[in-house]
């Protein structure tokens, strides 16, 4: 498996989806639709985002 990280390849903001699909061997369209799925029910999916975005490194 590989680390959690946002890839520079496959980012379409700012590449968490994409991050989290090659960690668990997703497609990384599957984990974007998802989470546009889940932005339909009340959550912090927003802040979540971010966070990820803030706290997960760039892949060298």
């Amino acid at each position: 498996m590989t680390t959690l990280a946002r890839p520079r390849h496959h980012r379409v903001v700012a590449g968490v989806c994409a991050g989290l699909a090659e960690r668990f061997g997703l497609n990384p369209w599957t984990v974007r639709v998802v989470f546009l799925a889940s932005c339909l029910l009340p959550g912090p999916q927003f802040l979540l985002y971010l966070a990820l975005w803030l706290l997960l490194p760039q892949e060298p």
